[in-house]
């Protein structure tokens, strides 16, 4: 019997079980109370609570560099001398997202050396979850790097689910990529449900509000985007995941507080990193890891660590370790505001270059321009960001 048939059935035998159970004067008092259509129904969700968006509030801005390769991530063994490097970087605006499955490849690989000590260059997003998924799988892992969390780039990040985020350009999306980026999402997907729930919530599904002036089915006016660096066309993977997240829905005027006419309600899987990534490194010692601070400059220099298999995750560090110009820099900057527990909801305003994650931390602000796409500038700008915070202002003025 199929488990749907089982527990209709189940759910019809309770029933008349339970009105067997009771005595004539029972029935009748359950009668006088009304047919269960006649009970109240399901209390509304409770209003949202604006968000205290001034720029005074800012506690934190920061910078993040993205490292976006048009074929997407490498990840890949290469014989250098006595050891043997595994490539595992390029993942644009999907670390965080794809760490699990890549790292699960690159693992792989390193397992074919037989080797049982290895080596992680970078304490990032990839470098950490290589480093936990060698460790489950038997080895003794050092991790070799110049900083840590939360001092290193992904630390930066907005902290959102996004595997198909700047992955690759359109058409290097061929299908035996496809394939394998679905394989690190659902992967990665998995061991991200195993996290919720733990201690610091380091992994949540939270509600969010995409915002629109214009119809959704309408495409945003083009903008001007710098000649030197001209953002490419990405494909759409996350149709592959259709099974995984919720599907958005659009709200009526009456569903929403927003003064804007065109409102859909989504939800997605937002990471606290500062919980997150301490849970990361807490694990990683725990069962024996080392850390050892180190920074390489040159593929040289691997010849001086001592294990024979090195996994490399050093994303956009790579470009100058390796001089690999396939990574270009995404310049990518986020304000913090100072945490606010009630508001546990996500903001998207199309074409206004506004979005917003809530976190534990405080609540992002995600301040994007035209020019960040091939932009390796680390610089914080202030400006930015307090404008960001006054765009989201206007949405709760009155």
């Amino acid at each position: 019997m199929q488990r749907r048939h089982f527990l209709e059935g189940a759910g019809a035998a309770l029933a008349s079980l339970s009105s067997l159970s009771l005595g004539p004067a029972a029935r009748a008092q359950e009668a006088a109370r009304g047919a269960p259509d006649e009970r109240p129904a399901f209390a509304p969700l409770a209003p949202l609570a604006p968000i205290r968006a001034q720029a005074d509030r800012i506690i934190d801005v920061s910078v993040c560099t993205r490292p976006f390769r048009a074929s997407g991530p490498r990840i890949e063994a290469q014989r250098l001398g006595r050891q043997t490097v595994i490539h595992n970087y390029g993942h644009g605006g999907s670390g965080w997202s794809l760490s699990w499955g890549s790292a699960h490849l690159a693992v792989q690989l390193a397992l074919a050396t037989r080797e049982r000590q290895l080596a992680v260059i970078g304490c990032g997003a990839i470098g950490l979850t290589s480093a936990r998924v060698a460790q489950r799988a038997g080895l003794r892992v050092r991790i070799y790097c110049r900083e840590r969390p939360p001092e290193v780039r992904s630390s930066a990040a907005t902290g959102v689910w996004s595997p198909d985020s700047r992955i690759c350009t359109e058409d290097q999306a061929t299908p035996v990529f496809r394939q394998q980026w679905e394989a690190m999402a659902r992967y990665s997907f998995r061991r991200y449900q195993s996290l919720l729930g733990l201690p610091g919530e380091p992994v949540q599904w939270r509600d969010g509000y995409v915002l629109s002036d214009t119809p959704f089915g309408q495409p945003l006016p083009a903008t001007a985007t710098p000649e030197a660096h001209p953002e490419p066309d990405y494909p759409d993977l996350e149709a592959l995941l259709g099974d995984l997240r919720p599907r958005s829905q659009p709200l009526t005027r009456k569903q929403h507080p927003f003064p804007v006419p065109h409102v859909r309600r989504y939800t997605q899987m937002v990471f606290n990193l500062a919980s997150y990534s301490q849970l990361l490194m807490d694990e990683f010692m725990r069962d024996g890891g080392e850390i050892a601070q180190r920074e390489l400059f040159s593929p040289r220099e691997f010849a001086a660590l001592k294990e024979r298999t090195l996994i490399n995750a050093t994303g956009y560090g790579a470009r100058a370790l390796l001089g690999d110009e396939s990574i270009i820099p995404v310049r990518g900057q986020t304000a913090r505001l100072i945490p606010q527990p009630e508001v546990n909801y996500g903001l998207t305003y199309r074409g206004h270059n506004l979005s917003v994650v809530p976190r534990r931390d405080g609540i992002l602000v995600q301040a994007q321009t035209d020019g960040d796409f091939g932009n390796a500038d680390s610089t914080p700008d202030r400006a930015a960001s307090d404008a960001a915070v006054m765009r989201l202002a206007a949405l709760f003025a009155g």
